[in-house]
Parts: C-alpha cells; structure tokens; sequence
C-alpha cells in the first residue's frame, strides 16, 4: 500500500535521520525545509526528539526563530493583477466619453465599488455626468509594487506601512521555529532505548549492569492538582484548635460516635421524659440497640437524683428506668464525653485525695434528628470547652468565651439567659451574621449542676464550667456564606471551595 508525501514520519525514522546527517557533518545548520524519505518533518516533532537525545548528551541545539511577512489571498491578487484603483483606472476608457456605473460594474463586479472611491480620492478618474472619465493618462500603481516587493523580501521596514497592511488583510505575519543542531559529547548513532525502572526481570537475569536507566529530571514540574484549598471547616477546626491549645486546654479523646443514653443524658440529670430524648431529635440504634457498660454504684447515685433527689436537690421525683439509659444512640453532643471524663476525674481525686485543675476542649462531630435547613444539618461539628476548678463563678465563663471568640475574629456578641438540665445557670450565645443580617445562635454555656457532679464524687467546692459552640456557624459568619449546606452535603458549592484561599481569613 503507497504512502501519501503528507502521512507523518515515524519518531525513529526521524531520529535515524538527523542522526545519520550528523555522522556525515559537524552539524545541521538549520533543521526548517528538514526531510526524511522526501517527506517534510513537523517542528514539534523534531523538538520533543531533540529534547530527549539532549538529556542524554548525544547531540546539543539551539532553537532558530524567525518572522516574516506573507501576502494574503487578497494581497497575492492585488500583487499579480494591480490595486483595485488602478484596475477601475484601466477600465475606464481613454477620451471624453465617460463610462457609466453599471458598465464599470459590469466589467469589473465588485472590484468597481470598492476602487472606484480610492481611484477619485488619487485624482486618477473624476465624474463626468453619469459616469466616470481619466482624470490622468497614465498612473502608478504602489500598492502594487509595494505587495510585490514584499512577497520577494518577505518583510518591511515602516512598522506604520505593515500595521496598515494588516489592517487591510493584504499581509499577514509568520513566525517560524526551527532549530541547529551539533554533536554531544556521547554522540552516537546507536540510540539504545532507555529503562525507566529496575523490574524483576532485570535483577533476576542480571540485565540491570548493562541497562541505560533514564536520568531523573528533578526539574520538570508536576501535574497541578485541581484544587489545593483546604476545607473551610477545615481551616477554621484547626483555628478553634490552636485557640484552645494557647488557652492551655488539653484535648479529649473522642472518637466515639455511638454512645449510651446513660452518659450522653443521665449522668448529666437530663430527665428520661426530656423531648431531646425522643426519636424525632435523637437518632438511637437497632443492632445493637443496648448497652450495660457502665459503673453500677455510679448508676444507683444517678437514679436516686434523678428519682428521689439529694445533694440539696428535690430531683424529678419520678420512677427511673434502667432499660432507658442503656439505650444506644448517636451521640448529640460531645457533652457525652465530658461526662465520663469528669468521672474518670473522680475517681482520681477519690484514690489519691489531691485535686487539680483541668482544661479540656474537644472538637468532633456530633447528631441530631434535625429538619435541614440554611442554619441545620442533622450532623456537624460540636467545639467544647470545659474547666473544671475551684471559686469558678459565671464571670470566668462569659470571660473566657470573649476571650476565645475574639481571638477566631468574631466580637459581635451576645448571651442570652436560658435553661439546660444539666447546667444552672445557663447562656445561649450568639454572635452577628453580616450576611443573614441578624443574631445567630452559635453555642451553649452554663455551670454544671450539683446533681450532675456531686453523684461522680467530685469536691462540693469544685466547680465546672462549659460550653458547646459550632464549626459550622461560626465558618458560616467568617467566610460570608448564607446557607449551611453550601458548606456540608449534596449542595455543597464546589466553586466556591476551590476558590477559598489556603491562608486563614483576616482577623
């Protein structure tokens, strides 16, 4: 089967090419017009084997650039047959009797509309009644020398001549790219193939000690990834950590999504009739579905607050049920943790008889049976701080959230009063959104109550004070974002996580 002059060269055929030229030669001065077998060879082509057979010294190049004009289809017409003027000029004919429009358009075609004003604008014809006679009996034609001149040197030297020629689409600029090419100081004609690994194979038969490996080239630039920003959540997660961490918390371990409704309501005297409890807010699981891990004394001094009273508290004072706290569910707040750590505090406290001071934050996801909308999802991020100490007073809390929040860059700030079962007395926070243009709700504070911490066995003089706040609204405040979910879940805003900077936003 014939092989058309336009099929392309092979890549070895190309390099048996040049490399046999070099053989017979110091040199190729100039690779354009280059031809393997009568068959032209592409630039791009003889760069990326050029490349290849310089990192391996075998020959060495330097790229040839040049630029040149050349004549377009109009130009070249203009240069072979005259201006469109000067063909208007010699159709009209020499005397007094004029030529009329239609006869010149009919001669010409549409060659007459467009020289005709630039024939009377060079004073060569001039209106005669109807029609057009010679205003002059012989002209010359420089445009078409001009364009005949620069088809033959290829360039001109009046940048103002060639931007107007461009302009007229009669000349248009060609830049070419080719290159010389020299012996390396490897040069040779035999090109072996280069290994880029060591296989198996190679190590086993021992061909590794003859291979030409393929040099390393430490400069190339890898692939971009198609995006490099870190979550916001992210960002403003590890902004709350390091917060804490200067405060001097510790953080707690947490990686416990399931947990049982004995620590993440009992042990904190929230009420088994409380609505949270419910299936419609708490998300409880079917297998398992229980759980009785957890101290038996421990749990009769929490039924009996809970039941009975003590510890100066009349209680709920009604019939607690075991088979309620053993219940398992998703965790609805890190307060959960909190719980078993303060007793594990305890119990410290109750083997060695010295106190000390904690400080513990953590940051985890939390769930809820929520209905999702712009400020809800049913699963997020809870950040909580509790210190647990003696003389706490509800002034050490509202001074440590302002200190906290100040540093994350929020200074907007309210409390307001409200009611947890777990904490006396109790705050809401909430912090201005400049983007929903009112007060958002972004956590929850108080001071742990006696019933709760009495029943653990911690002192009656220490005192606990705590607060859960957000990621999610907080994130939602700094970055401008209205709607959560643009942040978390199916309608997230790729987008817009592509474009969040890297580096933490202004504080």
């Amino acid at each position: 089967m014939a092989v058309s002059a336009s099929a392309p060269v092979a890549r070895e055929a190309i390099q048996a090419a040049i490399l046999s030229a070099l053989e017979k030669d110091r040199g190729i001065a100039n690779t354009e017009g280059f031809k393997v077998k009568g068959t032209p060879v592409d630039q791009a082509e003889i760069i990326g084997l050029l490349k290849s057979l310089e990192s391996r010294e075998i020959v060495t190049y330097e790229a040839i650039e040049d630029e040149w004009l050349e004549l377009t289809e109009e130009g070249a017409d203009i240069a072979d047959h005259g201006s469109y003027e000067a063909r208007v000029f010699h159709a009209v004919p020499s005397g007094n009797e004029p030529i009329s429009v239609p006869d010149l358009k009919e001669k010409l075609g549409q060659i007459a509309q467009f020289g005709q004003g630039r024939a009377i604008k060079n004073k060569w014809i001039k209106k005669e009644g109807a029609g057009f006679v010679k205003a002059v009996e012989k002209i010359d034609d420089e445009s078409q020398k001009l364009l005949q001149r620069i088809r033959s040197e290829r360039k001109h030297s009046d940048e103002k001549v060639v931007k107007e020629l461009k302009k007229q689409k009669h000349v248009t600029p060609i830049k070419s790219l080719s290159y010389s090419v020299k012996k390396g100081v490897k040069f040779t004609t035999d090109v072996r193939k280069e290994d880029t690994d060591v296989t198996e194979e190679m190590l086993k038969s021992g061909d590794w000690k003859n291979a030409t490996f393929k040099k390393y080239n430490f400069n190339a630039e890898g692939v971009q990834p198609r995006c490099g920003s870190l979550h916001p959540l992210l960002k403003v997660r590890e902004e709350y950590r390091q917060i804490f961490l200067e405060l001097g918390f510790s953080e707690m371990p947490t990686a416990k999504y399931v947990e049982s409704s004995f620590w993440n309501f009992d042990a904190l005297f929230q009420p088994q009739q409380h609505p949270a409890r419910d299936a419609h807010d708490t998300f409880f699981l079917s297998d398992p579905a229980t759980s009785d891990r957890f101290p038996k004394d421990y749990l009769e001094r929490v039924k009996k607050v809970h039941s009975e009273g003590g510890y100066g508290s009349i209680g709920y004072g009604y019939d607690w049920q075991q088979k309620e706290a053993e219940k398992l569910l998703l965790r609805t707040h890190t307060t959960a943790i909190s719980s078993k750590m303060l007793y594990d505090l305890a119990q410290e406290y109750k083997r060695t008889g010295v106190w000390r001071d904690v400080k513990w934050f953590s940051i985890d996801k939390v769930f809820r049976n929520e209905t999702l909308d712009a400020t809800h999802l049913a699963e997020f991020h809870q950040v909580e701080g509790v210190v647990a100490g003696k003389g706490l007073t509800l002034g050490d809390l509202i001074g440590t959230l302002h200190n906290f929040f100040k540093k994350l860059g929020i200074e907007k700030m309210r409390f307001k009063p409200a009611y947890n079962p777990y904490t006396e007395p109790s705050m809401e926070i909430f912090a201005w959104h400049d983007g929903l243009a009112r007060w958002v709700e972004i956590g929850n504070s108080g001071m742990f109550r006696p019933e709760m911490l009495l029943p653990m066995g911690l002192p009656e003089d220490v005192s606990v004070i705590a607060w859960g706040l957000s990621t999610e609204r907080p994130t939602m405040i700094k970055t401008g974002v209205d709607n959560i979910r643009k942040l978390a879940g199916h309608k997230c805003d790729l987008a817009f996580l592509n474009r969040d900077p890297i580096a933490r936003l202004d504080k």
